[in-house]
C-alpha cells in the first residue's frame, strides 16, 4: 500500500538540514488510487457472513419491506411502522437490493461506497486545509483504524450519517474563514456558497439519522462561540439560509409524509428521538466512561496518536490553530453528549472518529515537520493496546481450536451449546494477531529512531490489513457460533407457507431470513395464539436450550424438531 501511494504521488521527504522538501503528486491520480484502495478494503467478501442481530438485520429488513409494500415514504419492521429512523439509508439499501437481491452484500454495499467516498473526502478536506501530505495522512489514518474501517463493511446507518454531519461542519468552517478573513488561500467562492453546502449536508444527515445531526452541529458551534467569548462568527442571514436549505431538503420526507398521511408518523418519530436521550433500552446501559474506552480501543491506533495533538500549540497559522480547535471541540462534544445519553451503544460516539483520526494525522504531520515534541508515553500506550489487540486476535484462534474441550466448564447451557458448533479452525486464522504484534514491534523501533513517516505507514497500513484478514478468516467462523444454526433454519423456511417466531428472546432474523410476507391474519402477531390458538398453518419456533422446557411444559402441542448449537427448533401444526 505504501509503495502504491508513493507511485501515485505521495510525498517523498528529503532531509536538508532542518527542512524537508516535499514532492507533490497529481491530485486526480491520488483520488483514483484512494478510491481503489477503499474498494479493495471494503467491498470484497461483504456477503461472506450473515447479517448480525439486531441492527444490521433490522435495517436490511426495513429496506426489504419498503420494496414489498411499495411504500418508500414510511419505514416498517415486521410490517408495522418503525419510528426510530428516517429513510435515507433505507433508500440506499433499496437501490442495492433491487440490483443484487435481498442479500448480505446488498445490505452492506452502501457503506462500502461510503468508505470510498469518506477516504476521498478526507483527503480533499485535508488537502484544502493543509496540503497533499496531510490529506493522505488523514485518509489513511481513518482507513487504518479498527472501528472506522470495520463499519464500512457493515449494514449500519452511522457511516453515512457521520460523513454528512462532518461535511456540514467542514463547509461551515470554510464559510467562517471566508467571511472573517482568515489567512487561507484557495477559498475562491463567496460565503454564501459554503453556507449553502453546509445546509445541504446537514439536510442529508437529518434524513439519514434524524435531528441529532443538527444537535451535534449546534453544540459544537455553541462551544466554539463560548471559547471565542461570544464573538459571532456568522451572519444571521447566512444562518437562516443554512437552516432553510437543510429544512427544504428534509421536507422531501418530513413534509411529503405529513401532507400524504398526516402528522402521526412524524410525531411518533420525534417522540422516539426524545426518548432516546432521556431513557435507556434494555441491555444498553453502561458505566459513564463507556465511550472513552470505546474510542480508545475501537479507534486504535488513531486514538493513541491523537493524544499529543490535544495539547495547545503556539506555532502554525491562524487557520491551522482554528481547524484543530474545531476538531477538538467536535471530539469532546460527541463524547460528552453520548455519555449523557442513557443508552450505551458503540456506534453512538462514532462521529468522534473524524476528529480523532484528524488529530492522529496532525500528530504525525507535526512530528515530521519538527513542530511538535515527540512524547515517549505515546509509544508505551500504543504498545500496550497493540499487544492487547494482537493477543486477543491470536487467542481467539487458540481458544477456538480447543473450544469443545472448554465447553464442559461453562455454566451457561446456551453458551455451552454455542461452543459445540462444528466449525473448523486450521490455525491460519491467527495470522491477523501475529501481524498486529509484529507491526507494534516494528513501530516501536521506528518511533525510537524518529522515523515518523515509516512508523505511520507501518501501524496504519498493518492495521488495515489486519482488519481485512480478520473479516475473512475470523468473523465468519465466530458468527457460526453465535447465530449460524438459527439462520440456517430460517433460510430453510423461505417460500414455505408458515409462521416463524422466536420464543424467550427477540430477533429480527425471522423476518429477513425466512423472507416473511405481509401477514394476512392479524392474529399472527399474537404469540399466545401461535402457541395455543386455532392456527391456520404450521408455526415454527426458535428458542434457546435453557428456556425450552418452560414452553414445552406449558404447550404440549409443541414438537421438538432438533437442537443445534444452543438453539432448539420447535413446530406446532394446525389442529
Amino acid at each position: 500500500m505504501m509503495h502504491l501511494l508513493k507511485q501515485a504521488g505521495a510525498p517523498i521527504f528529503v532531509r536538508t538540514g532542518n527542512t524537508q522538501g516535499t514532492m507533490y503528486g497529481n491530485k486526480i491520480t491520488t483520488i483514483v488510487l484512494l478510491a481503489a484502495i477503499g474498494a479493495f478494503l471494503f467491498i470484497p467478501f461483504l456477503g461472506r457472513v450473515h447479517l448480525f442481530d439486531w441492527d444490521e438485520i433490522n435495517f436490511a429488513e426495513c429496506a426489504r419491506e419498503m420494496i414489498l409494500l411499495d411504500d418508500y415514504s414510511r419505514i416498517y419492521i415486521n410490517f408495522k411502522p418503525f419510528l426510530e429512523k428516517p429513510p435515507m439509508f433505507f433508500w440506499m439499501q433499496v437501490v442495492t437490493m433491487q440490483l443484487f437481491g435481498f442479500t448480505e452484500f446488498a445490505a452492506r454495499f452502501p457503506n462500502a461506497i461510503c468508505g470510498i467516498f469518506t477516504l476521498v473526502a478526507l483527503y480533499l478536506c485535508g488537502r484544502r486545509v493543509y496540503d497533499h501530505r496531510f490529506g493522505l495522512l488523514w485518509a489513511l489514518a481513518y482507513a487504518g483504524s479498527l472501528f472506522p474501517n470495520m463499519y464500512f463493511k457493515s449494514g449500519l446507518i452511522d457511516p453515512w450519517f457521520n460523513l454528512f454531519t462532518f461535511l456540514s461542519l467542514y463547509f461551515f468552517i470554510l464559510y467562517h474563514w471566508k467571511r472573517n478573513g482568515y489567512d487561507k488561500e484557495g477559498l475562491q467562492h463567496k460565503p454564501l456558497y459554503y453556507a449553502v453546502w453546509a445546509g445541504v449536508f446537514m439536510g442529508l444527515a437529518i434524513l439519514t439519522k434524524g435531528p441529532v445531526a443538527l444537535m451535534i452541529f449546534l453544540l459544537v458551534l455553541g462551544v466554539y462561540l463560548v471559547y471565542n467569548r461570544f464573538r459571532i462568527c456568522f451572519g444571521w442571514g447566512h444562518a437562516l439560509l443554512f437552516l432553510l436549505v437543510a429544512v427544504l431538503l428534509t421536507f422531501s420526507w418530513y413534509g411529503y409524509e405529513t401532507i400524504k398521511n398526516g402528522p402521526w408518523f412524524i410525531n411518533g418519530f420525534l417522540a422516539y428521538q426524545y426518548r432516546l436521550f432521556t431513557t435507556h433500552d434494555a441491555g444498553q446501559q453502561g458505566f459513564p466512561g463507556y465511550h472513552f474506552i470505546v474510542i480508545l480501543i475501537g479507534c486504535f491506533p488513531a486514538s493513541v496518536f491523537a493524544i499529543p495533538a490535544f495539547s495547545r500549540l503556539r506555532s502554525g497559522s491562524r487557520y491551522d490553530r482554528d481547524f484543530k480547535r474545531w476538531m477538538v471541540i467536535l471530539c469532546w462534544v460527541v463524547i460528552i453528549l453520548f455519555t449523557i445519553v442513557q443508552s450505551r451503544i458503540i456506534h453512538y460516539s462514532s462521529m468522534a472518529w473524524f476528529p480523532v483520526t484528524f488529530l492522529a494525522a496532525y500528530t504525525f504531520y507535526k512530528w515530521e515537520r519538527r513542530e511538535m515534541p515527540y512524547k515517549k508515553y505515546v509509544a508505551v500506550l500504543a504498545a500496550v493496546l497493540g499487544i492487547i489487540i494482537g493477543t486477543v486476535l491470536l487467542s481467539v484462534t487458540i481458544i477456538a481450536m480447543n473450544i469443545k474441550k472448554l465447553a464442559p466448564y461453562v455454566a451457561d447451557p446456551f453458551a455451552q451449546g454455542n461452543m459445540m458448533a462444528d466449525v473448523h479452525w486450521s490455525g491460519f486464522e491467527g495470522v491477523p494477531g501475529i501481524l498486529m504484534l509484529t507491526a507494534v514491534a516494528a513501530v516501536l523501533v521506528l518511533l525510537k529512531r524518529q522515523a515518523y513517516n515509516k512508523a505511520f505507514w507501518t501501524i496504519f497500513g498493518s492495521t488495515a490489513i489486519v482488519i481485512f484478514l480478520a473479516a475473512i478468516l475470523i468473523v465468519p467462523k465466530v458468527e457460526r457460533y453465535s447465530q449460524g444454526a438459527a439462520i440456517d433454519f430460517l433460510k430453510e423456511r423461505q417460500g414455505e407457507d408458515c409462521y416463524v417466531n422466536t420464543l424467550g428472546y427477540w430477533s429480527y432474523a425471522p423476518f429477513f431470513y425466512a423472507r416473511k410476507q405481509k401477514p394476512v391474519n392479524a392474529r399472527s402477531y399474537d404469540e399466545q395464539w401461535l402457541l395455543s390458538g386455532n392456527i391456520d398453518k404450521p408455526a415454527y419456533f426458535i428458542t434457546k436450550v435453557d428456556r425450552v422446557d418452560h414452553y414445552t411444559k406449558q404447550h404440549p402441542e409443541l414438537k421438538e424438531l432438533y437442537r443445534k448449537n444452543g438453539f432448539v427448533f420447535l413446530l406446532r401444526n394446525p389442529r
